[in-house]
């Protein structure tokens, strides 16, 4: 993103990136003639290719404008977060006890990035420049917790191929229109595009596969605890090849958010006497 944001712009990169990504898996879904399973359960794929691609694809990209590659990827860390709230507001998913403080401290961590990211300049006035990216990044991972449940609630049922294949073809229709009206004029370059076509078929195409079929194995919030490897590559790959340096802020940040992350989802445990019983939703 990083490296094609710039000169395709967000609306732009987006539409390349599902448009390719559906390019990749349609064939896919019409060998494997799961066409018309995608196809009755339409109306669901249309909110998964609005809340899981459109959406955080068009978010995320704007934020690449302004922001180190880094830093959004701890942002990125925080879905797990996101996807535990609605998990338990909606699916009545257990909250136990250390749930909660791994949800407080993680909430306390990506608060810490949102102020030393923007706060400064919010402070002097309402500065959309600084803040506009990092709640770019917010409402991202915001839309991506809600689509892991609600994938689990109503597409579970759906191979993981037609899940990937439909909810991509319909963020395709919907980004056709406003990529045609804010296509770059300056054709982008041989690189923009590269990074462009590697975004739509490894980190897309591939990736959802993958993806949805281990909500269907494992339940959404364990799931999109994948981010917790993406801040350690994502940096990496920011120092190799873009040249960005790791900042206190971000390693702090990362460290409280993954050390939420990790009570909330269960990868981390505090000795048995610590915990409580579950306390589910009535």
């Amino acid at each position: 993103m990083r490296a094609g944001a710039s000169e395709f712009g967000p609306v732009a990169l987006a539409a390349v990136r599902v448009g390719g990504a559906s390019a990749f898996l349609l064939p896919l879904l019409l060998v494997r003639r799961e066409a018309g399973q995608a196809w009755r359960r339409w109306p669901a794929l249309v909110v998964v290719g609005l809340t899981n691609s459109a959406l955080p694809f068009l978010c995320f990209t704007y934020a690449a404008l302004t922001l180190p590659a880094g830093v959004m990827s701890v942002f990125n860390a925080s879905t797990p977060l996101m996807g535990a709230v609605i998990a338990w507001l909606w699916l009545s998913d257990a909250m136990t006890r250390q749930r909660a403080v791994g949800l407080a401290i993680g909430f306390l961590g990506v608060l810490w990035l949102v102020w030393s990211r923007s706060g400064p300049a919010a402070a002097r006035g309402l500065d959309l420049q600084a803040l506009g990216p990092v709640l770019a990044c917010l409402a991202a991972t915001l839309c991506y917790g809600f689509a892991a449940s609600f994938t689990k609630r109503y597409l579970s049922d759906v191979p993981p191929v037609a899940v990937a294949a439909g909810s991509q073809f319909s963020a395709t229709l919907m980004l056709a229109v406003p990529a045609y009206l804010w296509w770059p004029s300056v054709q982008p370059s041989a690189h923009a595009w590269g990074a462009a076509l590697l975004l739509a078929v490894l980190c897309t195409g591939v990736a959802y596969v993958v993806f949805f079929h281990l909500i269907g194995q494992i339940g959404p919030a364990n799931t999109i605890s994948v981010t917790f490897m993406i801040p350690l590559f994502a940096a990496l790959w920011g120092w190799l090849f873009l040249k960005e340096a790791v900042s206190l802020d971000m390693v702090l940040g990362c460290a409280t958010i993954l050390l939420g992350t990790a009570l909330t989802t269960g990868l981390l445990r505090w000795p048995q006497r610590w915990r409580s019983a579950p306390q589910a939703r009535g």
